[in-house]
């Protein structure tokens, strides 16, 4: 399987490596199955998150079965305090069953406010920096939708990975992962199918996999033909075929007639509702199979979609002229 290098750590990654999120709704021996596969498959990195439910623990498993040698491990934290992440890091290392965690992130940093928390005296980024030294994780990395937080990100060479949504229809990144690979930064493609959105897979994966910025590009996987067919992209890298193009450029456009790419120039709302965040929800809701976690968090936020008072005052900044507030009612249906 085609590796690539993962910035400045070093590490040698498949191109494809394991998104954690959806297995914490199976069985222990179905995630056994399916991180079995992987290992099959010559995967060598996955990735989690504490708030994935059960994944860190199941990942955990399998760590302890096939090996902690098989897998370059990768989790992250929403947790934007100092005392809070400390924590945090040693919850990941039990459940995950290992001594040390080779890429620890900061999970989805969507704001100025949480950027200036995680990065000041008493924030998170302190934290990481202490458990490095300590030999509890090997490198830190940062994670969010908002292309503005990122972009401040690799000017600070405190990070040595990015991870950031890229696929045929989320392409805003492109610039940032070039200037990340100039930096030795490394690049982690989050949503490389938008989310479950697009039904191309394959193609899907291929064109990021034509980004030479791109180090590792992590699908979501909860079965074990998932696994064997996103692999074959690696293992079978060729360039898309102009007939190819054209058919992912199309189900591409499709999308975009309502499509969140998440690039927050719809906000402020005044109500408060953070927009982007609905529609995510709602993917997990819809694509992924993961009804009660996308519900439960759906539930957990102080300003929801149900909040919304139709002011269309989000519609005209969309730069791709999305009926936000005909969207807005879906979700508020679907999940409220």
């Amino acid at each position: 399987m085609e590796k690539r290098k993962l910035g400045k750590t070093g590490f040698e990654v498949t191109l494809i490596g394991f998104g954690g999120i959806p297995i914490q709704r199976l069985k222990d021996d179905e995630a056994l199955r399916i991180i079995g596969e992987a290992v099959n498959q010559g995967i060598n990195f996955i990735d989690t998150a504490t708030g994935y439910g059960r994944s860190e623990e199941l990942i955990g498993y399998g760590i302890e079965k096939y090996g902690r040698d098989k897998f370059y491990i990768a989790t992250k934290s929403p947790v934007r305090d100092y005392d809070g992440m400390k924590k945090e890091i040693n919850k990941s290392l039990k459940r995950l069953k290992t001594d040390v965690i080779d890429l620890y992130q900061l999970h989805n940093v969507r704001t100025e406010e949480q950027y200036n928390k995680v990065m000041g005296k008493d924030g998170a980024l302190k934290a990481l920096k202490e458990a490095k030294e300590e030999g509890k994780i090997k490198e830190i990395g940062i994670t969010s939708h908002d292309l503005h937080i990122l972009e401040k990100t690799v000017d600070t060479e405190e990070f040595s990975t990015i991870q950031f949504p890229y696929n045929p229809v989320e392409r805003r990144g492109e610039d940032l992962f070039k200037k990340a690979k100039d930096l030795d930064i490394g690049v982690i493609v989050m949503k490389p199918v938008a989310g479950g959105a697009i039904k191309n897979v394959n193609l899907s994966l291929k064109f990021i996999s034509e980004n030479e910025n791109v180090s590792v590009i992590i699908p979501g996987m909860d079965k074990v033909d998932q696994v064997i067919e996103n692999s074959k992209v690696a293992k079978e890298f060729t360039q898309l075929t102009e007939e190819e193009k054209r058919i992912i450029d199309k189900e591409a456009k499709e999308l975009g007639s309502e499509f969140c790419r998440r690039c927050g120039y719809c906000g402020p709302c005044p109500q408060g509702i953070d927009i982007p965040t609905q529609f995510i929800l709602e993917g997990y809701y819809l694509r992924y199979d993961l009804e009660d976690w996308a519900k439960e968090r759906y539930l957990g936020i102080d300003k929801k979609a149900s909040d919304c008072i139709e002011c269309g005052k989000c519609e005209p900044k969309c730069p791709y002229d999305l009926p936000i507030r005909d969207m807005l009612k879906r979700v508020s249906e679907n999940l409220g």
